[in-house]
């Protein structure tokens, strides 16, 4: 099954590990075999991986795009079992995950990734309103 891709101006693409930049308009072009892809609005880069669940995205997008992950796949079990050590309530994202993985579904995988990442944001924003709360009151 062919798969159409629109990409904006300059927007970036990855297929099977080459970096692909669009020219100055919008294209549009199909892919008609199976291939690992992550656009640009997908991608983690390693300088933007400021927290542990976006280094673990970056460590799942890599196991998505390399030929042989075992390597990768130790280091997420590591992150994984770190994240879930200090925060429990992550648990849930972090087995969804690997299921994901279990199942070679590596692209959802790197979704499910993204849930982890939100959910993180709302901890930390939680964490930094209660930190403000206790500055006002004392």
């Amino acid at each position: 099954m062919a798969l159409r891709i629109e990409l904006k101006p300059q927007e970036r693409l990855i297929i099977n590990g080459a970096l692909i930049r669009n020219g100055d308009r919008r294209s549009t072009f199909v892919i008609e075999n199976h291939c690992k892809f992550l656009r640009e609005s997908e991608i983690i880069t390693e300088t933007e991986a400021d927290t542990v669940a976006k280094r673990l995205c970056v460590t799942l997008q890599f196991i998505y795009l390399a030929d042989n992950p075992p390597e990768a796949e130790d280091l997420f079990v590591r992150q994984a079992t770190e994240i879930m050590k200090a925060s429990p309530s992550m648990a849930p994202y972090i087995l969804a995950i690997q299921d994901e993985l279990s199942a070679r579904q590596y692209h959802r995988a790197i979704k499910r990734g993204r849930e982890l990442i939100a959910y993180e944001r709302q901890l930390l924003d939680h964490l930094e309103a209660s930190r403000d709360a206790d500055a006002h009151q004392g």
